[in-house]
């Protein structure tokens, strides 16, 4: 297990108790983002839509790189990996 930082915008913080930033404990970064989504369900609905699926404005960073494409998140984490959820924001 690593104990890692999960990170996500202002407009999220709500969902982890009124914080920006909250520490975590996983092995890989599938396990990070399910347990994130344990610790935090209000997250769910915010990222994932109905059918389970990613939303599209939304992007997830493992140490600044994003892993949205990535179809296996199996990637090892290490003790101090970041992870951030990323909401695009567009309008006109």
């Amino acid at each position: 297990m690593a104990a890692i930082t999960v990170s996500v915008p202002g407009l999220l913080r709500e969902c982890i108790g009124g914080a920006l930033r909250a520490k975590l404990a996983a092995a890989t970064a599938a396990e990070a983002v399910e347990v994130m989504l344990a610790t935090f369900p209000r997250l769910k609905v915010h990222l994932y839509d109905e059918e389970g699926r990613m939303r599209d404005h939304v992007f997830l960073a493992l140490n600044g790189a994003s892993i949205k494409r990535r179809t296996d998140l199996d990637i090892p984490l290490r003790d101090g990996d970041r992870l951030d959820v990323v909401q695009a924001v567009s309008g006109g």
